[in-house]
Order: C-alpha cells, then structure tokens, then sequence
C-alpha cells in the first residue's frame, strides 16, 4: 500500500535558499559605524584589521636577556629582582630592592625588548612605589587590544580624510576597506603618523 500523503510546501526550496541568502548578505553588508550610523560594506573591496597585539613570547625573551644582562651588573650583585606578567589581567611588575635598582631593571628591560621588535608604547609604566622589606615595585599595564576610546579616535581619523575608505570597529579591532588598496595603505601611513599612545598593526589585508 502507499504510504500517508506528505504536504508539500507551495514554494520549491529553492525559493527559500534564495530569499535566505539574499538576507543573509544584506545582514553582511551594512555596518553600524561609531556614530550609529550604517556604514556601507562590500566584502569584495580590499580590506584589513587594525589591531595592537603584544608578542608574549618575545616578552618572555626580553624578561629572560633581561635576567642575564642583570647577572653582569656589578650593582646588582646579591640584589635579587623580579619579573613577572600577568598574560591574563595584562600586567607586568618589576622588584627590586631600592628605587634607584628598580628604575635600571626597566631601563635593561625597555632594551631588552626593543631589540625583541616589542614596541616601548606597548608598556604603561607607573612610578616606582615601596612595598614591604623595603623594596621598590614598578608596575606596567601592557597594551593589547584596542580599547573603545581609541578605536573611536582611529575611526574618526580615518573618517575625517574624507576619503572612500569605511572604518568600522569590530571588538577589540577595526577594519577597514576601500576601492583602492592605495587608499588603505595611505590610512596606515596616515595612523602610523597620528601619535596614539598605542602600536598598531595590520593584518589580515585583503587585496580583491
């Protein structure tokens, strides 16, 4: 015997694969910019991320010369230091046992990671402060990740060009794109000469 009838739909599912895609990519293609404005979008344009990221390995390198540089210092000589990073809160703290040893453990330390290609605006260094057995502690908040003050102002940068380049900030990063990859390599000289207190770094260009 046949079996039970099954209702079919009136529309063939093609129908709906293409009423869905078609959503789908207007979804894509509108942006909401800083300003609650939509920005317009166009993933086939060329494109990248902004982002300012922090190469923990590297740091590890430059604590570890840095511990070795003090070795063969006379100064510190039964003068032990400490280094440590907090990856997770984004802190670095250095100790030593008096103010003056504590500003020249940072000072070997900015060297040692200068020549690992860490960039010292990465560091928010505050000033020494004496904890307990007399020692001195230094601590850095290490800059990854662009909060949204700055991605604001890297936006509004990029915006008051008046070129064709959208901007638009996506977490911890921006991304932009532009008809021209020219226009986007302009938008990295032009914010490499802003000044921000923070290094940034493209990555993830798309040429087409």
């Amino acid at each position: 015997m046949p079996g039970p009838a099954t209702k079919t739909s009136e529309y063939p599912p093609s129908f709906f694969d293409r009423e869905f895609r078609g959503f789908a990519v207007c979804a894509l293609n509108r942006l909401i910019s800083p300003d609650g404005h939509e920005a317009a979008y166009d993933p086939t344009m060329p494109s990248l991320d902004i982002v300012s990221r922090i190469n923990f390995a590297e740091l590890d390198n430059a604590i570890n010369n840095t511990k070795k540089a003090v070795q063969t210092r006379f100064d510190f000589r039964n003068s032990p230091v400490e280094m440590t990073v907090d990856k997770k809160e984004k802190k670095l703290a250095l100790t030593a046992e008096d103010e003056m040893k504590v500003k020249a453990l940072r000072e070997m330390l900015e060297s040692a990671a200068i020549k690992r290609g860490i960039a010292l605006k990465s560091f928010g260094f505050g000033e020494p402060s004496q904890i307990g057995g007399g020692q001195y502690k230094i601590e850095a908040k290490l800059k990854e990740g662009l909060e949204q003050d700055l991605a604001k102002k890297i936006v509004k940068t990029i915006k008051d060009t008046k070129t064709k380049v959208q901007a638009s900030i996506q977490g911890e990063e921006v991304r932009i794109s532009g008809k021209q990859i020219d226009d986007l390599q302009a938008m990295m000289t032009l914010l490499d000469k802003a000044g921000f207190d923070q290094p940034l770094q493209y990555v993830n260009m798309k040429r087409d």
